[in-house]
């Protein structure tokens, strides 16, 4: 006798698609890093970049590929931009990677 299964709700695949792009703009060490970080303050570009040994035009750069995603944001105090975590989510992902990974030597 076969049992019933209740219908599962799944997401739209158009919106799984976004999902897999956001998904992607977090998968590099870099960005990693770098959300890591914004969820404990505000940084610069060049406070990130020293973080993770990268020259400013490409923290920038990991910078706006997040921003693209709704990730981050920054905000303008006079001539610095300082970063930070727009998307609550991104603790709870970060959560995991950091039970899953953050033990290792």
């Amino acid at each position: 006798m076969k049992t019933k299964r209740a219908p599962l709700k799944l997401i739209r695949l158009e919106a799984l698609e976004q999902a897999a792009e956001c998904l992607r703009a977090l998968a590099h060490p870099h960005r990693l890093r770098i959300v890591q970080m914004l969820l404990h303050g505000r940084y610069t570009v060049g406070e990130l970049a020293e973080a993770c040994g990268i020259p400013s035009h490409m923290a920038s750069e990991h910078l706006r590929l997040m921003q693209r995603c709704g990730f981050l944001v920054n905000e303008k105090e006079g001539r610095k931009a300082y970063y930070r975590v727009a998307e609550a989510h991104l603790e709870r992902i970060m959560a995991c990677i950091e039970a899953r990974f953050g033990n290792r030597n």
